[in-house]
């Protein structure tokens, strides 16, 4: 559980996304955390606090003179010990105030009196009040006093009109939360990876690919985002959502994922090379389906070596530090090494194929120069971040 030994203060200001408020807190628990609610007046027009302290199991405040605390200091007490404050949703009034330093009820005493506990706020609130300049002021001079302003999304609002301002769903910005949390051990580096099988065309309605999932080079980009690199994905056909604040290049082949990855790699500090790259692509693709004929031949295809894109990488003077995969069925350690040296390559993550194609979990192995460096099996998120805190570790200095 990623929040496990958090206490989160949650604050709900008044929104019609105070109903998401509710689902947000119950997968904060469902992470580990602990969540104090703390609402204004105006919130609880959305939503009850009978709801929030139903669901969160605790008291929920909204009186700064409320008589349950014996010193009357809720705005103090609350903060002491806590890990963050999360102010979902956040609206244009509670943004003015907090960038003012406003302190008029619980919720805007709790965050000027906080002292080093984190401030995030999840803005919600009509297009062209996002929009205005006063907003944007407020929002800016936020950023600038330390405040993590998580969104706003773009969408259907409710009062039925479309733009910027809509608060973001609940699991984005637990996802958020959960990164504010992590080692910023990549931060001010460029990384670009790869991830995801490739597809050679054979004709119009057939390919050549291979079993995997993208799920490790995704959860890697995640985890690098995380640790506050600039990530870059160039991303084989998979079926998974762009992990938040990567930007993702979308390939089909080979040749595509190659040139996709030369055209960035000079830019770049790290590459990870993740993705399951087809040896060998087609020769001579059919502009039409090819068809079966009774007792008639298999099409006789052709193939045609895919350029090295690690070894390409690995090779450009003066560019990225570079970590491979080796998707192995066999002599695991062998193999992989063997593969890093041809590569020319410091490291190179190693696992069994059978084992990891297509799964949940992984166990990796990192194999450099001085040997093996096991990794504990564990979802692939987990082991992400494992592996991004020792290229962290091993990363030569800028």
């Amino acid at each position: 559980m990623d929040l496990s030994g958090k206490r989160i203060i949650l604050g709900l200001t008044g929104g019609i996304a105070c109903y998401k408020s509710a689902e947000l807190l119950r997968r904060m628990q469902d992470e580990g955390a602990t969540v104090d609610v703390v609402m204004t007046e105006a919130a609880t027009r959305f939503i009850t606090p009978a709801t929030m302290q139903a669901l969160s199991g605790r008291p929920v405040w909204v009186d700064a003179w409320d008589a349950r605390m014996d010193n009357r200091m809720a705005h103090i007490n609350l903060t002491r010990g806590a890990d963050a404050v999360l102010v979902a949703p956040a609206s244009t009034d509670f943004l003015a105030r907090a960038a003012l330093g406003l302190a008029d009820d619980l919720l805007t005493t709790l965050c000027v009196a906080r002292g080093a506990v984190p401030l995030l706020a999840a803005p919600a609130m009509n297009h062209e009040m996002w929009t205005h300049p006063a907003t944007q002021r407020n929002a800016a001079q936020l950023r600038a006093d330390g405040v993590t302003l998580i969104g706003p999304d773009a969408g259907p609002q409710a009062c039925g009109e479309t733009g910027s301002g809509r608060m973001m769903e609940p699991d984005r910005i637990l996802r958020a939360l959960i990164a504010f949390f992590q080692p910023k051990t990549l931060a001010g580096r460029r990384v670009l990876l790869t991830a995801g099988p490739t597809s050679e065309t054979i004709d119009p309605v057939r390919v050549l690919t291979n079993r995997s999932s993208g799920r490790m080079g995704y959860a890697l980009a995640r985890a690098a985002a995380e640790a506050g690199a600039a990530v870059t994905l160039v991303s084989g056909p998979v079926a998974l959502p762009c992990p938040d604040g990567v930007e993702r290049i979308a390939v089909r082949s080979a040749a595509d994922m190659h040139a996709a990855v030369m055209a960035r790699a000079g830019g770049a500090d790290l590459f990870i090379a993740v993705a399951a790259v087809a040896d060998w692509g087609i020769a001579n693709p059919s502009s039409l389906k090819l068809k079966k004929q009774p007792g008639g031949q298999p099409p006789q295809l052709e193939f045609v070596q895919n350029p090295d894109i690690l070894a390409e990488v690995a090779a450009l003077p003066g560019g990225p530090w570079c970590v491979g995969f080796a998707a192995e069925t066999d002599h695991l350690a062998e193999h992989a090494q063997a593969k890093r040296a041809r590569k020319g390559i410091p490291a190179i993550v190693g696992n069994l194929a059978q084992e990891s194609m297509d799964a949940e979990d992984a166990e990796l192995v990192i194999f450099d120069e001085t040997g093996a460096h096991p990794l504990a099996r564990q979802p692939k998120l987990h082991a992400a971040r494992a592996l991004v805190a020792w290229i962290a570790g091993h990363l030569p200095p800028r």
